[in-house]
């Protein structure tokens, strides 16, 4: 009865080290409890109206990219947890700790990948009735965003416990931490990526077709990103072969960030197929597969086209056929460095070759522009 007559009401407390300082990513059983004694009581002073809430607290430290997935897991995971006990156990609070170095489950383990982020968030829930939850998510709404900070004990309790100073300590809404996190986002050009994973947090159902900076196309749709790939953007491109291939360097370089990102949110990034070509993506790589193997032909290579201070950006399989004309087969990405592996041993295995990378030193363009491979052979 309990999970159908209360509204959940996610909030955070939000802790921002002083710079280069870290602190554990969770709190026991027994801290979690007295955090939430504290937190209770600030949010009174606060909101008065909380009075007709339940607090949920989670003692885990996270970053905001593990808070922000479709779905929002770990606030779902603290709701589930804190309507399975009674209401009448621990009156209007509810705190879950570590005990032997573990949360209660794994959704609520924050992820030492994103430890050392510039701010540590630690979730929490208000559950409220129904009829009164509106006006207490206003209130909450109002009164966080203006007058949000931690009460003194509870910054000095969270200092001592945590070993660590701390340069501001507040709660925010949901909300407050999505517009935070688009201004983020929006401050270090990607403000397209925010459009994609609003949209996915928000109303992941609809569509959302957007741009990169570089004039890369993006698409999120059926809980997946599909981007252009960056072949057929290049086809695309006007200009001589220098400007071109630096061009298509920059979006490489893009295409890495978003993926960096999509990947730490949780949402799945893919090559947008069409009638042209087969697309897969697979953990750090993404292929596409523009024509099988033609017997005339040579046996198909794989080659390697490099940009300063990015390695390899593309891996191109072609076979040559006569007068050296070489056939382009497939293009690999690898979108951090230990997918390159990987990404060869697809194509070798799938072409029956040695995973054997012929090193161009550069991007190599065929003559009407497009991603190739050298006419002549490579000793």
């Amino acid at each position: 009865m309990e999970a159908q007559t209360l509204s959940a009401l996610p909030v955070v407390l939000a802790l921002e080290p002083v710079a280069g300082e870290a602190p554990r990513m969770t709190l026991s059983r027994d801290e979690a409890a007295e955090l939430a004694a504290l937190v209770a009581s600030d949010l009174h002073a606060l909101v008065p109206q909380v009075d007709v809430a339940r607090l949920a607290l989670a003692g885990a430290l996270f970053d905001q990219v593990e808070l922000l997935r479709p779905g929002f897991p770990v606030w779902a995971t603290l709701d589930e947890l804190a309507r399975r006990v009674p209401r009448n156990h621990l009156g209007n609070v509810v705190a879950f700790g570590s005990h032997d170095g573990h949360m209660p489950l794994p959704s609520l383990e924050p992820s030492p990948t994103y430890a050392a982020g510039p701010m540590r968030l630690l979730p929490m829930h208000l559950l409220a009735p129904a009829e009164q939850a509106e006006e207490l998510s206003e209130q909450l709404e109002i009164q966080l965003v203006g007058r949000g900070e931690a009460g003194a004990l509870t910054a000095d309790w969270l200092m001592r416990t945590l070993g660590i100073r701390l340069e501001h300590v507040r709660y925010l809404s949901r909300n407050d931490l999505l517009a935070l996190t688009c201004v983020q986002y929006e401050h270090v050009n990607l403000a397209p990526l925010w459009a994609l994973l609003e949209t996915a947090l928000l109303t992941p159902d609809r569509e959302e077709t957007t741009m990169s900076a570089r004039g890369l196309a993006l698409r999120y749709a059926d809980g997946k990103v599909l981007v252009q790939p960056p072949s057929q953007w290049l086809a695309a491109q006007t200009g001589d072969s220098a400007e071109r291939t630096h061009d298509f360097a920059g979006i490489v370089f893009e295409l890495r960030q978003y993926a960096a990102l999509l990947d730490a949110h949780q949402l799945p990034l893919q090559l947008q197929p069409d009638a042209t070509r087969q697309t897969e993506a697979a953990a750090g790589y993404l292929l596409e597969t523009l024509a099988a193997a033609d017997p005339s032909y040579d046996p198909p290579e794989l080659f390697a086209h490099e940009a300063p201070g990015l390695g390899v950006v593309a891996v191109t399989l072609a076979q040559r056929g006569d007068g050296g004309h070489a056939r382009a087969l497939a293009h690999g990405y690898p979108l951090q460095p230990r997918a390159l592996g990987p990404l060869l041993a697809r194509l070798a295995d799938r072409y029956a070759i040695a995973a054997e990378l012929h090193a161009l030193g550069r991007i190599v363009l065929d003559a009407d522009g497009r991603l190739g491979a050298p006419a002549t052979a490579l000793h």
